[in-house]
């Protein structure tokens, strides 16, 4: 522990204060996101834990690590807005012009928005082998958020401090002001709640990111995306893919059932698509762009997060418009404009 760089943060010094949290920042803003869900929720939670830090700091008394303490902060002001009934709207069905397909399920509505590769990249660690990093991937993946967001806020909480972040289970009690039973008991309702909704383990892994295999599978999906090859789409994904569409409710599970959704919705009346390359929550993503066919325009169209297993595609995740700006992609597209945007 810095006590100097402390010492000089209580008196007032601000580029002090910034030396003493700013290693933190980036896992805090993880931290956050993963209980909230969201990308601009996790950096209003981490406005007011640094400011929360900055007001607090003469007050902090050593007992524990700086780092610590600042999810302590952290955790109790996500929570807090969990709590807070106002903060998002109202989700509604969307108003189609053509009736869909009815969906393998109406899933739970959860708030969660896709977090960029980009947050995501720190300066290379040598302590962490491809393991840990590989570990650090899935709990950011889609799936585990989604299971996530199915939670309570407080089982949330316990089960990223002790599972994701490994802290011990005292300090994770420390943080939540309640007791070490309270705390084990807790995560274990959360780990049984965790292991009905996550996919099967026997599941084969994705390629690596960025490997041969990976960039050799997303070609073909892009190329049968962008010419409209239905068949095509659904030829490589798994027998129980699924796609889906948060906040949207509608679920659908199956090659048949996605067929159906892409040829009667998607893909309607000769649509046709660009897709621009990016990443999301450690996997392969695209921003995808609606063709005018007289001008060639391309009109946004959401975003694609793709879950990858074997040399298959298990799920598709679409998020609308609002997702764009994160990764910097624009709400239109000129006709030959880079792919690599």
């Amino acid at each position: 522990m810095d006590t100097g760089l402390i010492e000089a943060a209580r008196s007032g010094d601000q580029d002090a204060f910034h030396r003493l949290v700013g290693p933190y920042q980036r896992e805090l803003h993880q931290h956050c996101y993963r209980i909230l869900g969201s990308v601009a929720d996790a950096d209003d939670a981490m406005q007011e834990t640094l400011l929360a830090a900055w007001r607090g700091l003469t007050r902090f008394e050593g007992r524990a690590s700086i780092r610590t303490w600042l999810y302590r902060i952290a955790t109790t002001r996500s929570l807090n807005m969990l709590r807070s009934a106002a903060r998002r709207p109202v989700v509604n069905l969307s108003r189609l012009d053509v009736e869909p397909p009815s969906p393998t399920r109406f899933g739970e509505v959860v708030w969660l928005e896709p977090y960029p590769d980009a947050l995501l990249e720190e300066p290379c660690d040598t302590a962490s082998g491809p393991e840990a990093r590989c570990e650090a991937r899935e709990a950011m993946s889609l799936a585990f958020m989604t299971a996530l967001q199915m939670l309570p806020p407080r089982q949330r909480a316990v089960l990223v401090l002790r599972d994701v972040l490994d802290f011990p289970a005292r300090e994770v009690a420390a943080m939540l002001d309640t007791t070490t039973q309270s705390v084990n008991s807790a995560l274990k309702r959360a780990r049984a709640a965790l292991r009905r909704e996550l996919p099967s383990s026997d599941r084969l892994p994705p390629p690596v990111p960025g490997s041969d295999a990976e960039r050799a599978l997303l070609a073909r999906l892009v190329a049968a995306f962008e010419e409209g090859d239905v068949e095509g789409i659904v030829a490589l994904m798994t027998e129980d893919a699924w796609l889906r569409m948060p906040p949207e409710p509608r679920e659908y599970q199956g090659k048949e059932l996605v067929d159906r959704f892409f040829a009667t919705i998607a893909f309607r009346w000769g649509r046709r698509y660009r897709l621009i390359p990016t990443r999301a929550n450690g996997q392969p993503a695209f921003g995808v762009y609606l063709r005018d066919p007289v001008t060639g325009i391309g009109r946004a169209s959401g975003l694609l997060v793709i879950t990858l297993t074997g040399e298959r595609v298990s799920a598709i995740t679409r998020f609308g418009n609002t997702a764009l700006p994160l990764f910097g992609l624009p709400q239109a597209l000129a006709e030959g404009a880079d792919a690599n945007i």
